[in-house]
């Protein structure tokens, strides 16, 4: 008999594998757009002004920036419904098992940055976009060890999810501390109502979903004009939703809300995003763009970075007692999950979306460059490493 039951993990790790390959295929379809006579119907479609008006508040963006900023809030909702219910009841609930991905998720961030900055110290603007390289994208990630099929231990995919959770934890922070713009309090003390309301409205055990949705995309709107950039309203209420309604022990919101999310955030959000941003342009293409700082810093510090961070810190805690190799874990098929957490797409170029922005400066053309092909490079190649060290099935837990 399997020994792998349908479990929650198990359906989440099979839908968002299945993601990771929809991510794939809108990225191809983006660049296909942007280098083909549709061009100019991609950049339409990205331009195209939308507006919403109530009374004297208006909201006017192009469609790329309502994709970036209010899609992209619904996605950092679900990361925020991830986190709390795995720190309550799931992996990160025990400590035992929460020190070795959180010191590959450390490594993992500190030494690409550090890589980038490295080629771009000198330059000012070229230096806002050092956190680009320190995201990992584990819907992408774990397409890629879909394809491995059964030979995939289930510690390695446990893992490999579990230090993502950390990695959008610490991208979290760098938006939140380093990616605002000029903060108007006004706007700022209506969020903190907002967040005031959801508290009561947690204490009191209310458990009515839309109430707590209602609020949010109240927050969402004051967060939007305050300066503090508008996705971090998903994981502010994430964080107050129930895990337990009083009214029925049995049921939780916060289940159901992920649950109900994970398709349209997987099959749709995700993939949107990714074929409006990953359109880029290789017409004409100089070798002096494609040396650019920016990219390559970019482009080694998940290439090479993530896979040496990820890896030597991960080396260093078990050498020194700190943590332990998961079961069913080899230090082969350990080197290859590193290597492939340099597959930062989505964040990255969600990073990089913030952090060029607003300079002046057009770099949008070498952030995607680089990030790009560091994630190809890496996927690539951190597919290769695990299919040589997993290349018997008989690696992976007994099945009886």
């Amino acid at each position: 008999m399997p020994v792998f039951k349908d479990t929650f993990l198990e359906r989440f790790l099979q839908m968002e594998a299945a993601g990771g390959i929809l991510l794939m295929v809108a990225t191809l379809l983006a660049v296909i757009a942007a280098n083909s006579p549709l061009a100019s119907l991609y950049h339409l479609f990205l331009t195209l002004p939308v507006e919403v008006r109530i009374g004297n508040l208006t909201i006017a963006k192009p469609l790329l920036l309502w994709i970036n900023d209010g899609l992209m809030a619904i996605f950092f909702f679900l990361v925020g419904l991830e986190l709390k219910r795995e720190a309550l009841e799931g992996e990160l609930a025990e400590r035992s098992k929460v020190m070795f991905p959180a010191l590959g998720a450390l490594g993992g961030m500190v030494v690409p940055a550090g890589i980038y900055v490295a080629f771009n110290y000198q330059d000012p603007v070229a230096m806002k976009g050092w956190a680009i390289p320190a995201a990992t994208d584990i819907a992408f990630a774990l397409g890629i060890l879909s394809l491995l099929g059964s030979r995939v231990p289930n510690s390695l995919k446990v893992f490999l999810t579990s230090l993502a959770i950390f990695d959008d934890i610490g991208a979290i922070l760098i938006i939140a501390l380093f990616y605002t713009a000029k903060i108007s309090l006004n706007a700022l003390v209506v969020a903190g109502f907002c967040v005031l309301v959801l508290y009561v409205l947690q204490r009191r055990g209310i458990s009515e979903s839309s109430l707590y949705v209602a609020v949010g995309v109240v927050m969402w709107v004051a967060l939007l004009k305050s300066g503090v950039h508008a996705t971090l309203a998903g994981v502010i209420l994430a964080l107050f939703i129930p895990m337990r309604s009083r009214e029925n022990p049995d049921h939780s919101p916060l289940k159901s809300m992920e649950h109900d999310l994970h398709s349209t955030v997987a099959f749709f959000i995700l993939p949107v995003f990714a074929f409006a941003n990953a359109g880029v342009n290789l017409q004409g293409m100089s070798l002096a763009q494609m040396v650019h700082g920016v990219p390559v810093g970019i482009a080694l510090g998940l290439l090479i970075g993530k896979q040496v961070g990820v890896f030597v810190l991960c080396w260093l805690g078990i050498k020194l007692k700190l943590a332990s190799l998961p079961d069913s874990m080899t230090w082969s098929s350990l080197y290859g999950t590193a290597v492939l957490c340099g597959v930062g797409f989505t964040m990255s170029l969600f990073i990089g979306s913030l952090a060029f922005e607003e300079t002046g400066v057009n770099l949008v053309f070498d952030e995607r460059l680089g990030i790009l092909t560091g994630s190809l490079l890496s996927g690539a190649l951190g597919y290769a490493i695990l299919w040589s060290s997993l290349t018997s099935p008989l690696k992976t837990p007994s099945r009886s």
